[in-house]
């Protein structure tokens, strides 16, 4: 089987996704590119109808025209939005696209997600981008054009889509993952910070002097 290690840790990180609710039935997808030839991917309808529990041969091995060369199932349509990361900046070694249960507040209500916490300092501004329905050309040229504009900066990155989820990109699956997870924990203290603000029990300060660790 081509790429068996790296398609039963891409099946093993998913599940894990679906668990830790940083991505719901609603969808998601998570891709790696693998060679210049090859990257493998997750196929579609992995959480409806799969609930992310996936075998590794369910992990497609997809060529560069998005035909399956060896995996059970069919390539997703968000497929264009991967793509799209891939050929504009060849750092990129992992697209993640998930629906994470706190990030999806910001998402939903178009809100740029404020970066409160020491783990997420590296990424900067987290956006939230223009809308464009799921799965169509319109949401991949929109984020095309955002791995464009961040140019060196894209990789790593995250940013929302709106009323959708989330996209992340970084050089590895396992970075990908990693910074999934810290800006789920940032959302969720996001969340609490900002009634704390509103209500005002504590203001949200930015202290400019802080020197935090970006290398973590």
């Amino acid at each position: 089987m081509l790429y068996e290690k790296e398609r039963a840790d891409l099946a093993k990180i998913v599940k894990v996704m679906f668990d830790r609710f940083e991505t719901n039935a609603a969808g998601g997808n998570v891709s790696v590119r693998m060679n210049e030839e090859h990257i493998i991917m997750t196929p579609t309808l992995m959480s409806q109808a799969r609930l992310c529990d996936l075998s590794p041969y369910e992990i497609l091995v997809v060529d560069n025209n998005n035909e399956v060369v060896e995996g059970d199932g069919r390539v997703t349509r968000e497929i264009n939005l991967h793509r799209a990361c891939y050929t504009e900046n060849p750092n990129v070694g992992c697209v993640l696209h998930a629906h994470p249960k706190e990030s999806m507040l910001f998402a939903t209500l178009g809100m740029e997600l404020p970066n409160l916490t020491e783990a997420t300092q590296k990424l900067g501004v987290i956006p939230t981008l223009d809308f464009a329905p799921a799965t169509s050309p319109e949401l991949a040229e929109i984020v095309r054009a955002h791995v464009i504009e961040l140019g060196d900066k894209a990789v790593p990155s995250a940013s929302l889509l709106n009323k959708h989820g989330i996209v992340v990109l970084d050089t590895s699956l396992h970075k990908a993952y990693d910074l999934l997870e810290r800006i789920e924990y940032n959302a969720y203290i996001a969340e609490k910070a900002l009634v704390f603000d509103a209500l005002n029990i504590q203001k949200i300060e930015h202290d400019k002097a802080l020197h935090y660790n970006l290398e973590e």
